[in-house]
């Protein structure tokens, strides 16, 4: 039996995250989405037991610890420093993309500005992260 494809997003913006969960509904059903208002709440989730997504989205530009601070504290911790991270924000800023990216991010991808667009760019995540899961878990020649 296969496990249902987990994913945590990390979003400060309530309606950002409902668009997400109206998305991941239509997408994959069979998906867990689970949402979360800051890093601080995402941390302390991700530390307990038996909670570990397969993929985390996160915002960059959230109040108190942003993403990058985030991003920072899951890469340093040895548990989940192997949990995919990929940044999901409005910021173009090439600052931004190289800073992620130093912190040791997955990916990084510009929110669409429209919600057609969004599932099309969901899709294509999920469809990326769902082989990639197959590929690791298949057995080494």
């Amino acid at each position: 039996m296969t496990v249902p494809f987990s994913y945590l997003l990390i979003d400060d913006n309530p309606e950002d995250r409902l668009l997400a969960e109206e998305a991941f509904e239509q997408l994959c059903p069979a998906c867990t989405l689970t949402c979360v208002g800051s890093g601080r709440e995402a941390i302390a989730l991700l530390r307990t037991e038996g909670f570990e997504p397969d993929v985390v989205l996160l915002d960059v530009n959230m109040p108190g610890m942003d993403g990058f601070e985030t991003l920072q504290r899951l890469k340093s911790d040895d548990r989940l420093s192997r949990i995919p991270v990929v940044m999901l924000t409005t910021s173009q800023a090439s600052q931004d993309i190289h800073r992620a990216y130093s912190l040791f991010a997955s990916s990084y991808l510009v929110k669409a500005t429209c919600f057609d667009e969004f599932l099309r760019q969901l899709e294509a995540f999920l469809t990326y992260w769902k082989a990639s899961r197959v590929a690791r878990q298949q057995p080494e020649a």
